[in-house]
């Protein structure tokens, strides 16, 4: 066997496509284009630069012809995001970003029509500004004429996929991250749609990951050089299930954290909990392969020190990644904390400056002077996060867990991976760096017969990858540490 499949893989702020050969064995990766991925604000708005966006998915499939046949393709990206087409099939306007100022004050208005107990009861999902059910209420109430000129939604991997095939399809994992989706039927919840005013017959029927298959259009494949159009399968849509996929876990029971400008903390279980505790931690159940739960958190991520270092480009500190952890590693440990999590810091601009406002408000007037307090000031409170969320999804399973899986970019970070065993006192596991990319992979070789299914998809990830192990030290002072962080988050 040597089985080639080509996956593209959007973040916040790039893709990439690689080619991922299957052997019968291991999976080897080649990439073969990677871009950036720039919002792009007009008159107020930020939007997604989706022509071309679209426009690199071409550019992808070329480069990837060019390095030899491959049988098919799939496509993840964020979640949440989406087109509107008309009657046509034509994109209404650019999809807007999740960070656009739409949604302010959305999610208590949405209230006042279905209360947050109900609201979280349908759905199990976490509650948070940019999700898709408050960008369409928004449009409701402030641009209900879009709505009624639009004929269907699609999320974003499936606007792709849609304009490479010419074919509407909406995918479970992705549909889930709307909160739209009823927890139990797994179908779009009606009683939202009713108390919003959001027009349920944009919504397209749910396929599972892996049920649809469709082939590039003839036009799409002559522009790309393809002598026969490729197969496009549809994968779990949002990269955090991908991302699942492809954990390294021979246990049933494991803690995951994906890592990157997010960060994804959770499980992977059966059936989703919906309880009184899940909603006060505000965790989510996400729809992923198998019909599986990812019961997770969304946390603010390495956006912290993602857009620090880009605030510190802008006024001439032209930090490396390696540089700002020196920094940070000179510092005084456990000096400050902040609530990683906290509203204005998921905003573009002067992160820096929000964290030391944010401290002089938590901590008596003391706040992080110089950049590298900054950075560790980051690094310690996401590791806290993590102990915090940690904790709380082991009371709301009412599972053990002996040890973290850290899986995506975030790896590359052995300083927070390490923070992060030191703060949670178990083994950190770190790898693969490519989590989301093999979850992709894996998704269109189960599909195809290659691989029987997910369990042996993470055997083969696991002996096709270099998986590194960190050990906690010393647990008594980041026990201290913990309760200063308690205290200055509240």
């Amino acid at each position: 066997m040597n089985k080639k499949v080509l996956a593209i893989d959007f973040g916040a702020s790039s893709g990439r496509a690689i080619i991922g050969t299957f052997d019968g064995h291991k999976i080897s990766l080649e990439e073969v284009h990677r871009f950036t991925n720039d919002p792009v604000t007009v008159n107020g708005t930020v939007y997604w630069d989706v022509l071309r966006l679209f426009h690199e998915i071409k550019q992808s499939i070329i480069k990837a012809n060019a390095a030899g046949s491959f049988d098919s393709i799939g496509i993840d990206t964020w979640g949440v995001d989406f087109g509107l087409l008309d009657k046509e099939g034509r994109l209404l306007e650019n999809p807007v970003h999740y960070r656009d100022k739409r949604t302010a004050g959305m999610v208590e208005k949405a209230f006042e029509k279905l209360p947050r107990e109900r609201f979280y009861e349908l759905t199990g999902i976490q509650f948070m500004e940019l999700n898709t059910v408050f960008q369409l209420y928004s449009l409701a109430c402030e641009r209900p004429d879009l709505l009624e000129r639009a004929d269907k939604l699609l999320f974003m991997p499936d606007l792709f996929a849609y304009m490479l095939t010419g074919r509407q399809v909406t995918e479970y994992s992705i549909a889930t991250t709307s909160q739209l989706v009823d927890i139990n039927t797994k179908d779009w919840c009606g009683e939202i749609f009713d108390k919003l005013g959001i027009p349920q017959r944009l919504m397209g029927k749910i396929e599972l990951p892996g049920a649809v298959t469709r082939k590039l259009t003839d036009e799409v494949a002559a522009e790309c050089g393809l002598d026969s159009p490729k197969d496009v399968i549809s994968v779990c849509g949002h990269d955090t299930q991908s991302a699942i996929t492809a954990v390294p876990a021979q246990d049933k029971d494991f803690i995951f954290l994906s890592s990157g400008t997010w960060s994804l903390f959770g499980t992977e279980l059966d059936e989703p909990v919906v309880n009184e505790t899940s909603l006060e931690m505000n965790v989510t159940n996400e729809g992923g392969c198998e019909g599986k739960t990812g019961f997770l958190k969304n946390i603010t991520g390495l956006w912290l020190i993602q857009e620090s270092r880009r605030h510190w480009h802008r006024h001439g500190k032209e930090y490396s990644y390696a540089d700002l952890e020196k920094l940070a590693l000179s510092e005084e440990p456990f000096a400050h904390f902040i609530d990683p999590d906290y509203e204005e810091f998921g905003k573009m601009g002067n992160v820096p400056g929000r964290i030391r406002e944010f401290c002089k408000a938590h901590s008596g007037g003391s706040y992080p002077e110089s950049d590298g307090a900054v950075v560790r000031c980051i690094y310690e409170s996401l590791a806290m996060k993590y102990r915090q969320t940690f904790e709380k999804i082991k009371k709301c399973t009412g599972r053990d867990y002996s040890k973290i899986h850290v899986i995506g970019g975030g790896v590359k970070d052995g300083l927070l991976c390490q923070m992060t065993a030191d703060a949670c006192g178990v083994p950190v596991i770190a790898g693969p760096i490519e989590a989301t990319v093999l979850g992709n992979i894996a998704a269109q070789l189960i599909s195809q017969g290659c691989i029987e299914d997910v369990a042996q998809a993470r055997k083969i990830v696991a002996q096709s990858e270099d998986i590194k192990t960190y050990y906690p030290g010393d647990p008594s002072a980041w026990d201290t540490a913990y309760e200063k962080y308690l205290k200055a988050i509240k």
